[in-house]
């Protein structure tokens, strides 16, 4: 989409009595939001992942010395690198400030956790590379990674980590968790990509109608989801909300993708224009 992120995966068996179903909206309305670009100072470019209740942004920036998270905090940016990271991308954040990532080192790509001020690694068992994307209130963790068998999303709660894979996927992506535990991602199949909702053991799919690929990034608490797709036109944001569409589009954009939502409904993502790519903030 509009960039490739340092993506991994990873499933460990989560039995669960799984309907696929199609959301279909009533309408597919336009965006009406009040638009604000995220441009860390210096950098090549942006983009916003995460937004928590008090209004905090994560993302990653691009610069001269390689690839760096940042928190944005009542308008002041912080870089965030993990200790001898090659590359840092902070990608969620939850309202105790708690931040979840993904670093590369010499040995390959690794998921973090970033909690008042210490970081820990986060590795599922086998895999080859693994993602953290999400945080919650409670502290539980998804994201993906790869093994030898592909790509899987996972949860890890209370220590322990649950494989999530779609039923009949070739590969899975989880990307965000809501209080409720609700998880929403990607997955992919002979088709296309699809975005899914996983909520109390059931997938539901999630694709934007007239859509060629539909990427579901984030859920908040109120059940609200934004993610990306594609179709003849372009690259475009959406908000999925009480079964309704809407297309949110940075004017002047190229190309958008929303990737974070709070409680208030603030979104975050990124999008492109002539000038490069830049993050968002959409009221």
């Amino acid at each position: 989409m509009i960039a490739r992120r340092m993506c991994s995966v990873r499933y460990v068996a989560l039995v669960l009595s799984a309907v696929a179903l199609i959301i279909t909206a009533s309408s597919l309305r336009a965006s009406a939001f009040t638009f604000t670009a995220i441009d860390v100072p210096g950098a090549t470019a942006t983009e916003a992942f995460g937004i928590n209740a008090a209004g905090d942004i994560v993302g990653f920036f691009t610069n001269a010395s390689g690839a760096h998270g940042f928190l944005l905090s009542r308008g002041v940016f912080t870089t965030i690198d993990v200790p001898g990271a090659t590359a840092t991308e902070a990608v969620g954040i939850n309202a105790a400030g708690d931040i979840v990532g993904a670093f590369s080192d010499a040995s390959g790509v690794h998921g973090f956790l970033l909690s008042r001020g210490v970081f820990t690694t986060i590795d599922v068992p086998g895999a080859l590379q693994t993602d953290a994307v999400g945080i919650n209130a409670a502290g539980d963790i998804v994201g993906f990674f790869t093994n030898a068998s592909g790509a899987h999303g996972f949860l890890l709660s209370r220590g322990v980590f649950t494989t999530i894979d779609v039923p009949g996927a070739t590969a899975t992506v989880a990307f965000g968790v809501n209080a409720a535990g609700d998880i929403v991602g990607f997955f992919t199949d002979a088709s296309s990509a699809h975005g899914f909702l996983l909520s109390r053991s059931v997938f539901t799919t999630i694709d934007v109608p007239g859509a060629l690929l539909t990427e579901a990034f984030g859920v908040n608490a109120a059940g609200d989801i934004v993610g990306g797709f594609i179709n003849a036109s372009d690259t475009h944001g959406f908000l999925l909300r009480r079964g309704v569409f809407t297309t949110i589009d940075v004017p002047g954009a190229t190309a958008t993708e929303a990737v974070g939502i709070n409680a208030a409904g603030d979104i975050v993502g990124a999008f492109a224009d002539a000038s490069g790519i830049h993050g968002f903030l959409a009221e």
